[in-house]
């Protein structure tokens, strides 16, 4: 039974969580199925092999160092961050390398690297809490272990490898070489160096002031995260505005379906309005595609035509003219 609590304690919330990531992105989702990849891949690979690695390289120090405290310290700050960085971001590389054109924005690099990092707390925090909860304290242990997992802890590996996600989105922007290279490198580095911090600081302070300290130093990089979200997410609603007005004026989109597809808040009025009256469907299509059509034209106009930019753009103002005709 414990075992079983553990298991869903650990992977409900993170799925949670990254069904909440999935709503934030909201004028252009990104696949389910590549969201599901990756999520799977942190739970899996990414988690199995940190595992294995860092159980590995906790044998070795500790045979070196002959002390718990120094082997428990490498790993935590110098190990560990680098491993497990590394592994997710690798499921964010794959996605850049073999689904490129999903990457339309800094936003999605953030969508991207969160949800691959939320797979593999999943599955670390099942570990956690059944292994220095259940089993060594009981239901009182497993309890403070959720507290301490999904609460306190929860946004930790999204926040870090979201980084990651923005090193990636920033070299598929740019148009010079150098930084398609240095970008994902330099998130991975901010990436390793938080992740390394907050291990550092909970290793450090273990007295009733020290995790206060670290609660304050995690949720004010969570919180940050929220804004560098939302100015995103306002970002991408002045492109909706620059980018649709041509299908506007054209009539492509009437005014009210113009005001909104360039409205977060409006969408989602429109979506609960939808559920009701039985087209939620064709309503979530239609803005979707407004949000897909917006961005191929802002690659159109940064990369050229790759990919078959063009074509895309073709494709999706006549899905949008079949679409609004059944609105």
């Amino acid at each position: 039974m414990g075992l079983l609590v553990s298991i869903l304690a650990g992977i409900i919330p993170m799925f949670i969580f990254a069904w909440f990531l999935y709503l934030l992105d909201r004028y252009e989702k990104e696949p389910l199925h590549i969201l599901l990849g990756v999520f799977s891949w942190g739970a899996v690979v990414a988690a199995g092999a940190a595992f294995v690695i860092n159980t590995l390289s906790s044998m070795g120090l500790y045979l070196i160092t002959q002390s718990e405290f120094a082997t428990q310290l490498t790993l935590s700050t110098l190990i560990a961050p680098v491993v497990e960085e590394t592994l997710k971001g690798a499921a964010v590389f794959a996605v850049y390398l073999i689904f490129r054109s999903e990457f339309d924005s800094l936003l999605d690099g953030v969508i991207y690297g969160g949800v691959t990092a939320l797979g593999f707390a999943a599955t670390e925090n099942a570990w956690y809490i059944h292994q220095l909860g259940f089993l060594e304290s009981g239901w009182e242990g497993t309890l403070d272990l959720i507290l301490i997992r999904v609460f306190l802890v929860g946004w930790q590996h999204p926040f870090y490898t979201a980084f990651i996600g923005l090193g990636f989105a920033l070299a598929r922007r740019s148009t010079q070489t150098i930084w398609k290279w240095i970008a994902p490198l330099l998130g991975w580095s901010a990436a390793v160096t938080f992740h390394l911090l907050h291990n550092l600081f909970a290793s450090l302070f273990d007295s009733k002031s020290g995790i206060i300290f670290t609660t304050i130093w995690d949720w004010s990089g969570y919180l940050g995260l929220l804004i560098l979200i939302l100015l995103l997410i306002k970002r991408e609603q002045r492109w909706m505005k620059e980018y649709l007005a041509i299908e506007h004026k054209q009539e492509l989109l009437s005014a009210n379906h113009y005001r909104t597809a360039c409205s977060a808040w409006r969408q989602s009025l429109t979506f609960l309005k939808a559920r009701f009256q039985g087209n939620y469907g064709e309503i979530r299509n239609f803005y979707q595609a407004c949000g897909e059509l917006m961005h191929k034209k802002r690659q159109l106009a940064k990369h050229g035509d790759e990919f078959g930019t063009i074509l895309e753009i073709q494709r999706l103002r006549s899905e949008l003219k079949l679409l609004s005709e059944k609105l």
